[in-house]
């Protein structure tokens, strides 16, 4: 399939999946934080343990589900099943509340403990159904659908969804006071209902491409191909893509989780979410148009203004913290997290081998999820250890994030230039033994 030949349904169905999948995920990778944070007082330990804990069911989930759904062929059954159970698991956290929690267990020492460990329980559940429709299947379809082409422009779309979720994540429940339980309860069965209904709408405007890798009759074998030397020797570029990929995705995981909480709690900016909107739309509308440089000019090209946009953001949220400073920063940091995305997605869909897209979606989240949500989380709870604590009203404690958040990701992201030397090196000697 050429990208001259996609039809509407194509870039419809691109554009709804993607943006449903990041809006659920916003929820998880950010809101939860917020969620455990304000109504179970949750620890930076706590929260870097449930971010940790999603990751690994994520790249556990892909890798096998990828796998299935390449022996099987059908991602369009994975992708809409998968959205419906999805939906569903989101709207079980409506019933995560103390009095709940209080009611069923009142033996219980400390209910909000417990509904700590309730909530990364079923963060780990609700990430099963959604890596298995989002992470593995729905990538998988979108490598297949743009095997001829156009990956470029496909991934900027694709690449400026999570913040475009973002926005519509603020904007749609800004009004919502989240010190109360009442309002997480309407959020949760908002997404979860609008992701059930995605899912029902998916089996209308999918269409499989049909896709179907004979070459391992075995689920097993397809699980383990991708971890084979074998495989490694004959895809240099495409792992160490992974490897890059890894690197700048651990450099956004030591600040993410704690972002809207430095917003909200650090800089005291109770209407940050009219600063950060105009931030977000900028950026997500250079990032649907910047993957067009990556299918004019390349990698190379169009990952090093990306990086560069990267780290001044964090330069500038490091060293300001009023609001003029700090819009500009989140402007850069943002627009180069996203087009970093689209570029490096892009790089790994195109040199991902053909009909076995499904297997290598696993190391996709190795390198996306599994590494990143493990190490940078861990990285930014080191980094805040012995940070400023503020009382809250019901006698509790919390960790106020600081700006050295920012630092400890800009170093994270000076490693990844390392990683991209390697990648140009050997894309050169690739080229060179082409044209022997």
């Amino acid at each position: 399939m050429t990208n001259s030949k996609k039809g509407a349904r194509f870039w419809i169905a691109l554009i709804i999946f993607s943006l449903t999948g990041q809006v659920a995920w916003v929820v998880e990778n950010m809101y939860f934080n917020v969620f455990i944070y304000k109504m179970f007082a949750a620890s930076a330990e706590a929260i870097s343990l449930m971010v940790a804990a999603s990751a690994i069911a994520a790249t556990v989930t892909t890798v096998i589900i990828g796998a299935l759904s390449d022996k099987i062929g059908k991602r369009k059954l994975f992708i809409c099943g998968g959205y419906i159970l999805w939906g569903i698991s989101i709207c079980s956290f409506a019933l995560i509340r103390l009095d709940v929690i209080g009611a069923l267990f009142p033996s219980v020492a400390s209910a909000a403990s417990l509904g700590v460990s309730l909530v990364i329980i079923m963060d780990c559940v609700m990430t099963f159904f959604g890596s298995s429709a989002n992470d593995a299947c729905f990538n998988a379809w979108l490598t297949d659908s743009t095997a001829s082409g156009g990956r470029g422009a496909a991934e900027g779309i694709n690449a400026m969804m999570p913040l475009v979720a973002i926005l519509v994540v603020f904007g749609g429940f800004m009004s919502f006071n989240l010190d109360k339980r009442e309002s997480w309860t309407t959020i949760f069965l908002i997404i979860g209902i609008a992701v059930i209904v995605i899912g029902i709408l998916g089996f209308f405007l999918i269409s499989d491409p049909g896709t179907k890798s004979e070459q391992n009759k075995s689920c097993f074998k397809n699980i383990i191909y991708g971890f084979r030397p074998s495989v490694v020797k004959a895809n240099k570029t495409l792992y160490l893509a992974f490897l890059a990929f890894a690197l700048f995705n651990i450099s956004i995981q030591i600040f993410m989780p704690y972002l809207i909480i430095y917003y909200n709690v650090s800089l005291k900016m109770e209407n940050y979410v009219l600063i950060m909107a105009p931030a977000i739309i900028i950026a997500s509308v250079v990032t649907a148009f910047y993957g067009r440089l990556y299918d004019k000019k390349g990698f190379k090209a169009s990952v090093i203004p990306a990086l560069l946009l990267l780290m001044s953001g964090y330069i500038l949220l490091y060293l300001f913290k009023s609001t003029a400073p700090v819009f500009v920063g989140s402007l850069l940091m943002m627009t180069g997290y996203l087009a970093g995305m689209a570029v490096f997605g892009a790089l790994i869909r195109d040199y991902t081998p053909e009909n076995r897209a499904g297997m290598f979606q696993g190391l996709r989240i190795f390198s996306q999820v599994l590494i990143p949500g493990v190490i940078g989380p861990f990285i930014g709870s080191a980094v805040l250890k012995g940070a400023e604590t503020i009382v809250n009203d019901d006698g509790t404690s919390s960790f106020v994030p600081n700006h050295n958040i920012f630092l400890a990701a800009l170093v994270a992201a000076v490693v990844v230039w390392l990683a991209l030397y390697l990648i140009f090196k050997v894309a050169k000697k690739e080229v060179k033994a082409s044209e022997k």
